[in-house]
């Protein structure tokens, strides 16, 4: 029997948005500490009440561990317009700012996308100037940069990441490591292994694949925790073969109180397999 202090997945957390009850921020704090989560991931920047944030967290005792970037799909770093890819990293700076406020340690950041305007290769060098403009703001704030695997056709590599994340030589730099996403194009275990101490997070989400190669992509993620193909016990000892003991974050659908509750009945099983 694994305890929360000796588990890889130690201390869990879901996101902001995926509370779908119309709560005050103060309440929305309650909801998650009722539920047993030991953290909640906010959007950044954002206009929510920098006070009422701050009040809700100190109140329950519920962190920030971290931020997630709102800016990086609207205006990807690896965008063809200058002016994009400028809007981006002023947007990243100030959220950095406010997970700093918010007592955070990172900030995720979706490091680009291949689409019919950029290239692999372009993506590839906008995203090194882009991560390189912002680590000394980073490092200057006193935040974390975790690069996130998404489907954005970029960085399909456990390797590739790692190559990319070695090049700036900056701990301030590591990866946000989501384990449903990549289970369309490779093993997570495989993942995390390549990666090792580079994984500053774990996003944890479930996929079919039986969905996937019957109904499509996206379909493969309309499925319960623990009702997937991820194979929970194989990730947590791949987990503890590189060390982790840290944050992980639920990223499912959203609901209300009881949708919520049972998805945390359900990560906390899987987590401690």
């Amino acid at each position: 029997m694994t305890t929360p202090s000796s588990r890889p997945m130690a201390k869990t957390s879901l996101k902001w948005s995926m509370i779908e009850e119309d709560l005050s921020i103060a309440d929305k704090f309650r909801l998650v500490a009722d539920l047993g989560f030991d953290g909640v991931e906010l959007d950044a920047p954002n206009d929510l009440p920098l006070a009422e944030v701050l009040a809700g967290r100190d109140a329950t005792g519920v962190a920030i561990p971290g931020v997630i970037n709102s800016a990086h799909w609207p205006t990807p770093l690896t965008d063809p317009d200058p002016a994009v890819r400028d809007a981006c990293v002023a947007a990243s700076i100030e959220g950095m700012k406010q997970a700093k406020a918010y007592g955070a340690e990172t900030m995720l950041l979706v490091p680009g996308v291949v689409n019919d305007k950029t290239s692999y290769a372009a993506a590839y060098d906008r995203a090194v100037e882009g991560i390189d403009r912002l680590l000394p703001h980073a490092e200057e704030i006193g935040i974390k940069i975790a690069l996130e695997n998404v489907w954005n056709n970029f960085l399909l590599s456990p390797l590739e990441a790692a190559h990319l994340i070695d090049g700036f030589e900056n701990d301030h730099l590591g990866w946000y490591f989501d384990i449903g996403n990549v289970l369309r194009y490779g093993n997570p275990c495989d993942w995390i292994e390549a990666l090792g101490t580079r994984i500053m997070r774990l996003d944890v989400k479930e996929y079919s694949l039986a969905k996937m190669n019957a109904e499509g992509p996206w379909k493969g993620f309309e499925v319960e925790l623990g009702e997937g193909d991820v194979d929970w016990a194989a990730v947590n000892a791949s987990l503890a073969k590189i060390g982790y003991s840290g944050w992980a974050s639920v990223e499912m659908p959203g609901g209300d109180r009881s949708h919520l509750a049972d998805m945390k009945a359900r990560f906390d099983r899987l987590i401690a397999l």
